[in-house]
């Protein structure tokens, strides 16, 4: 795999990560646990994307 294709398979993670984190803090009692790890997953991701980008 190639650091492009490893780029562009954490940008989808990072967007699924994302979609998800609205989802949940739109529900009517949304779970902070849930929410804080889903950032925190989101900045793990960022993270190696930034390690990776040239």
């Amino acid at each position: 795999m190639s650091i492009e294709d490893r780029l562009e398979s954490l940008r989808t993670k990072h967007a699924a990560l994302e979609s998800e984190l609205e989802d949940e803090t739109r529900r009517p009692h949304p779970d902070d646990v849930h929410i804080y790890d889903l950032k925190r997953q989101k900045l793990r991701l960022k993270d190696e994307m930034l390690r990776l980008s040239p």
